[in-house]
Order: structure tokens, then sequence, then C-alpha cells
């Protein structure tokens, strides 16, 4: 059952929760608000940032041979590259991917599950992953943290 459960919680499958929710949010409660084509850029932006971000983040975790699944202990601390900026830049895409499209299905009250998406990775993922490398990288993680923002 502990299998299932690992396998359910998986990052991914929160995005794909909160992207439904913005979706069933923008297409029964339908409020607008963001004025056109500009906010289509924008969301555009975000989407293909966030993609971007993401894709950077498993680059650099294939080319360092380390895991990029969640519930797995890490052979490499991975500092190089966009690691550089963010802690945590594949969940940062999550989050870029999610405003993105609330803002392209113009769900503004949607725009309240960002920050909630954030809390719920870190609080499910991102503070087990670094306590657990905390543990096995120590002071190098430790020097880590200090220079690099867990979000940005």
């Amino acid at each position: 059952m502990e299998q299932v459960s690992r396998w359910l919680d998986w990052p991914p499958l929160w995005l794909a929760l909160f992207l439904g929710l913005a979706r069933v949010q923008s297409q029964s409660l339908p409020l607008g608000g963001f004025p056109g084509a500009g906010f289509d850029l924008l969301a555009g932006l975000c989407i293909g940032a966030g993609l971007i971000v993401m894709a950077l983040a498993v680059l650099e975790l294939r080319r360092q041979r380390t895991t990029i699944l969640p519930h797995r202990v890490p052979d490499q601390l991975a500092q190089q590259g966009i690691f550089r900026r963010s802690r945590n830049p594949i969940y940062l895409g999550d989050a870029l991917v999610l405003t993105g499209f609330v803002l392209y299905w113009d769900a503004v009250p949607s725009l309240l599950l960002v920050p909630l998406f954030m809390w719920v990775i870190t609080d499910r993922f991102i503070q087990k992953e670094e306590a657990t490398m905390a543990e096995k990288f120590g002071p190098q993680f430790d020097a880590y943290t200090a220079k690099t923002r867990r979000w940005i």
C-alpha cells in the first residue's frame, strides 16, 4: 500500500489536480477579468518559461547522473546551471505553468491556487527532500541553502 501512495503522491499529479481545479473554475464560474490578448501573451510566456526551467533542471540532473524522482535519495547535490538560481527549479516551473494556464483560461479566482500549490509542494516534497539532502550532504548542503533560495 505504501508503494501505491508513493506513486500517487507525485508532483506532476498534484500539478494536474491544481490545473483541473483551475479549469473547472474557469468553465463553471467564469468571472473574467483579464483584458484580452496581453494576458494571453503573458500566459504563454509563463507556460513557456516554466517548461524551459523544468527542461534545464532535468538536463542538469541528467548531466550529473542523479535522480529526478522526489522519493529517491540523490547521488549528487546539483548546484550548477539553473540550480544556481533556485534549489527547486522543477517545482518553480510547475508553478509557472499553473500560473500560465490560470491566466490563459481567464480563471481569476484560481490565482489563489498558485500559492496554495507552492505550499502543498513545499510541505509534501521540498521539506522532505531537503532533510534528506541535509543528512546526506551535510555542510555542503548547508552552504548551498545559504546562497540559493528555495524558489527564486
